[in-house]
């Protein structure tokens, strides 16, 4: 059988280049799926772990366009739904998907002005801020839901408090880790940069 030639394989690597970085968009994602049901030892405090999902939407959104960042907001928003509600509950809990797009929509929004550069502190303090935002999304969703009777409003924004600061405190130092490897990957096909 005889191997393919120089220029056969330069022609079919040219016809996967456009690819390559929307695979390891996904893949990233993927891999921040399986980090967030995970309390590893360091990584949580108080049973509480960063949201990986959270910082990798914020770093996505950070140089997509408005549209394609609520829609991806949206899209994270259900795959967080998935992994953290009970199948028998899904009628009566809240949904991250109005938090996760409304952040993503904020941050895109944030680097369509130019209110932020990409260096370690800036990503830090959006994410921190971000999922404080969308913690406080889901504890006003259970705030309606506490008008029902199920629910104890006190203990919804007591526990809201707690959450949010170590969510976002644990989410804005891994942030980093998770922002400048993705800030690499060249995807024409969404990407906000010429």
């Amino acid at each position: 059988m005889p191997l393919p030639n120089n220029k056969a394989v330069k022609k079919f690597l040219d016809l996967i280049q456009p690819w390559r970085g929307l695979a390891m968009l996904f893949l990233s994602l993927w891999l921040c799926m399986l980090l967030m049901p995970l309390r590893l030892p360091g990584l949580a405090i108080g049973d509480i772990a960063p949201n990986w999902l959270l910082i990798w939407l914020v770093s996505f959104s950070l140089s997509r366009p408005v549209l394609v960042a609520i829609i991806m907001g949206m899209a994270i928003g259900l795959v967080h739904d998935a992994l953290t509600i009970p199948q028998e509950l899904t009628a009566s809990v809240p949904s991250h998907v109005w938090g996760m797009m409304l952040i993503s929509g904020l941050t895109a929004l944030l680097q369509k002005q130019r209110y932020l550069q990409e260096d370690f502190i800036s990503v830090a303090l959006i994410v921190f801020g971000m999922t404080v935002l969308a913690e406080t999304a889901i504890a006003m969703q259970w705030s309606f839901l506490s008008f029902t009777g199920k629910y104890n409003l006190g203990q919804i924004w007591t526990q809201q408090q707690r959450i949010a600061l170590v969510s976002a405190l644990l989410s804005g130092l891994w942030a980093p880790v998770l922002h400048f490897p993705l800030t690499r990957l060249r995807i024409p096909q969404l990407d906000n940069r010429p």
